[in-house]
């Protein structure tokens, strides 16, 4: 391989000396700087890695200094390995060289005659942390908010050191907290306080002179003033459990469907038993293993639609046309309406009303939002101030004459097309001409919705999911009469609540509930024609996915189900039916399918008897795929989003579709399910997010 990659960024390896105070004598301070500002993280590229690795050896080669410190560019330390070199990669012999390549740079700062120290400042991520561990200590910044080991996330395993050195330094239950249970819990991050507290970094300063105030530390150290203290490692029966709690969980959440997870769980698993060189080495051969995988390149593509495709929505209009927001009016005050306005409030910081038919509705509306203020102000999220400044800015009315003043009003009312329509043509009564309406309905056209209202180019699609403070997605749907400003304003406020907006065409469902629906009416099919329930759930698990079916047909709740599928079936009744068994589920008033104990209640047990023709896991899990492969071709052709890569994202993003499977169409490509049902890939030169 080539010692740099064509495209390669560069982080540089920049040594200088500082003079440490109490007279602890000279340091070689490094500092990672790729040359850009902190929008560009630090990252480690062949040319990188060879960079620091030459400025340690230069430090190796002096015996006039008495330590060596590593530290980042403003904001940023390292957030790991350079991915956009991994497609370039064609076999193991290479991949297995990447690993070796980054082990051997970075295990010289834990072999050094000084001591050495990471100084991090900023953002750390897999082989940033993994530099920050081969060091004898760590100082980590309070203003750090993103620290973690996401690799088990992509496909791969923390394979520079993380899996041995981790583990080893803290013990295997905190280590497999940020090896494989924040991956798999959305990429969850911990912060520099939370780093501290589990022994990850020895000492923690403020941002404002934290080099400074860090170098004073490292002397103290240095000159023996200050010893650093670590908790002995239990590596019995302790690190045992802590691994086979950790394989049960994730056998149970992903049931083989990705090996990473399962590969770093037997790294951790023999650390305690390895040498260093042992350790490192079986990081290398799993590195080399999972490289090639198919869950890496899905990984990858799927982290590409996030962080790219997301930022740059396909079809949006000209920013320039949006208009500004200074009043949210919100039609509602149930669950999903008080959802909206903390959202509201929270990020675009303007007065938000919330209506409703009765004061007793309003009230609790209202109660519900101060009372989410009140959790972020216990949890530490939002300071006493910002708390009361949001509690004052979510106000209720019973008339909607409190929109007058409004930009963008949004309706969260009873998902039937006649209250929505009249619910506008009351509020177009009394906003100005230019004023927005937002509907954020699951199902229902935005066409239809608009129709009779003096300006229906102001309406426009504007679809949630639940929790919204949680699933980042929200589909912008374009009506037959929405202008352009209308959606450069819905763009332009869905950045500022800080979602992942896909457009998306005026269809039946639009994008996630189209698709979820199909579905999941396949497994319910399945137990209508005599499948055990039980077995119909379990046919999915190969996937993955965050839950079974009937747990996510809970969590939508049966009627609002029911209801979609319902739209579905009238408008594409060759390919959507309404399961009678659901129905009556919906009839009856349950809303739990399960008890407490996870098992199926019996009375849901009961109304899903079904016929005498049972199917198998695997049929009906070729059913599921074979039905989303030939919805997908449909949805393209028919232009509901732009690209296949929309669908993807929408899946990822609203529906928690793991990132493992790059969506859903790279796994039907794959699987050869595309090809078999529509007679060609979705993707024929391999998934590209742009």
């Amino acid at each position: 391989m080539a010692a740099q990659f064509a495209d390669e960024v560069v982080t540089r390896a920049l040594a200088r000396d500082v003079e440490l105070p109490y007279g602890a004598g000279t340091a070689v301070l490094i500092t990672l700087d790729n040359g850009h500002d902190h929008t560009k993280p630090n990252t480690f590229g062949p040319a990188g890695l060879t960079s620091l690795s030459e400025a340690i050896d230069a430090a190796a080669a002096r015996t006039d200094i008495s330590a060596v410190a590593v530290t980042g560019k403003p904001f940023i330390f390292a957030v790991g390995a350079d991915l956009t070199g991994v497609p370039r990669v064609e076999n193991r012999e290479q991949a297995h060289v990447i690993g070796k390549l980054g082990h051997d740079t970075f295990r010289k700062l834990g072999e050094l005659n000084v001591p050495t120290f990471a100084l991090v400042n900023g953002a750390a991520m897999g082989g940033g942390v993994e530099v920050a561990l081969h060091c004898d200590y760590r100082a980590v910044s309070t203003g750090v908010t993103a620290f973690a080991l996401p690799e088990t996330f992509l496909g791969l395993v923390p394979g520079w050191g993380g899996t041995y050195l981790l583990p080893n330094l803290i013990g295997a239950e905190s280590a497999l907290k940020l090896i494989v249970d924040n991956p798999l819990a959305q990429n969850k991050t911990i912060n520099g306080q939370r780093a501290h507290e589990m022994g990850i970094a020895d000492a923690i300063f403020e941002p404002a002179d934290f080099v400074e105030e860090s170098l004073r530390w490292a002397a103290r150290v240095v000159n023996g003033a200050v010893t650093v203290q670590r908790g002995e490692v239990d590596k019995g029966e302790t690190w045992t459990r802590a691994v086979n709690n950790t394989r049960f969980q994730v056998e149970g959440k992903l049931n083989g469907a990705a090996p990473a997870p399962l590969r770093a769980l037997d790294l951790v698993d023999q650390a305690r038993y390895r040498t260093r060189d042992e350790g490192f080495a079986a990081e290398d051969d799993a590195l080399a293993d999972l490289i090639m995988t198919d869950q890496l390149k899905a990984g990858l593509y799927a982290f590409d639609l996030t962080q790219k495709r997301a930022r740059t929505p396909a079809g949006a209009p000209d920013k320039e046309l949006a208009r500004p927001i200074t009043k949210v009016g919100v039609v509602g005050a149930g669950l999903m309406a008080g959802q909206l306005a903390l959202l509201f409030a929270r990020r675009l910081n303007v007065p938000v009303v919330l209506t409703d038919l009765d004061q007793e509705r309003l009230d609790k509306g209202i109660e519900y939002v101060h009372g989410e203020v009140d959790t972020l102000l216990a949890k530490g999220r939002v300071s006493p101030d910002t708390a009361n400044r949001l509690k004052g800015l979510v106000t209720g009315s019973l008339t909607k004459d409190a929109f007058a003043d409004a930009d963008f009003v949004i309706e969260a009312v009873f998902e039937r097309m006649d209250i929505k329509r009249q619910v506008f043509a009351e509020v177009e009564a009394v906003v100005s001409a230019e004023a927005v309406l937002a509907t954020n309905t699951s199902s229902l056209s935005i066409t239809e919705m608009a129709r009779g209202l003096r300006h229906p180019e102001r309406v426009v699609g504007f679809h949630f999911f639940n929790p919204v403070a949680v699933l980042p997605l929200l589909e912008i749907v374009r009506g037959e009469h929405t202008d352009d400003a209308t959606l450069a304003t819905a763009f332009a406020t869905a950045k500022s609540l800080k979602k992942t907006a896909v457009l998306c065409a005026d269809a039946p469902a639009f994008v996630v509930n189209r698709l979820l629906t199909l579905f999941m009416g396949e497994v319910l099919n399945a137990v209508e024609e005599g499948t055990e329930p039980e077995v119909a759930d379990r046919a999915v698990a190969p996937l993955g996915l965050p839950m079974p079916p009937l747990m996510l047909l809970q969590l939508v709740g049966p009627a609002v189900a029911l209801h979609v599928a319902e739209t579905l079936s009238e408008a594409f009744p060759d390919r959507f039916r309404v399961s009678q068994q659901q129905r009556r589920l919906v009839e009856s008033g349950k809303t739990e399918l399960f008890g407490p104990d996870l098992q199926l209640d019996p009375e849901v047990r009961e109304m899903f008897a079904g016929g005498d023709n049972p199917s198998t896991e695997e049929q009906i899990l070729n059913r599921a795929l074979e039905a989303l492969a030939r919805e997908i071709g449909i949805m393209l052709d028919e232009g509901v989003v732009a690209e296949a890569a929309d669908i993807d994202l929408c899946l990822i993003t609203g529906a928690g579709w793991p990132f493992h499977l790059g969506g859903i169409t790279p796994y039907l490509d794959w699987t050869g399910v595309s090809q078999k049902v529509n007679g060609a890939p979705f993707h024929p030169n391999g998934p590209k997010a742009l």
